[in-house]
């Protein structure tokens, strides 16, 4: 899956990882230190996570993530 950043928003792009693994929320969050209210919260963009914390999952789950000059 490609997903290109700009044209969504973070909770939503934290969604489609967290899908394209085919965990729960739970179970997502789990595997990467977090607590599922921290998944919750980010999905539904009550709350913002940090490039560090995609980073982390990019590695956890072997996603790649490319920074493009325009």
């Amino acid at each position: 899956m490609e997903i290109k950043a700009n044209d969504y928003q973070p909770n939503e792009i934290l969604r489609f990882m967290r899908q394209a693994t085919e965990l729960t929320q739970k179970e997502f969050a789990k595997n990467i230190n977090k607590s599922e209210h921290w998944c919750q919260s980010n999905e539904l963009g009550r709350s913002n996570y940090y490039f560090k914390d995609l980073l982390v999952i990019a590695k956890k789950y072997n996603f790649d993530i490319l920074i493009k000059k325009k």
